[in-house]
């Protein structure tokens, strides 16, 4: 069984994705939608962006 992680900054846990290790990301409102895969080069380039402020709303 896969062991999915959802951000401390999802506060009251309503609007929230999680992560599961090596496997991707799935939203935690809609967890029998599936999730979708993503590979560990994707997901540190995605951080790297999140985190340098790359992103817009």
């Amino acid at each position: 069984m896969m062991v999915w992680r959802k951000s401390s900054y999802s506060g009251n846990g309503m609007n929230c994705v999680e992560v599961g290790h090596g496997v991707g990301i799935r939203d935690s409102k809609a967890v029998a939608a599936g999730h979708l895969p993503v590979n560990a080069p994707a997901w540190s380039s995605f951080l790297t962006a999140v985190k340098s402020s790359h992103l817009s709303r």
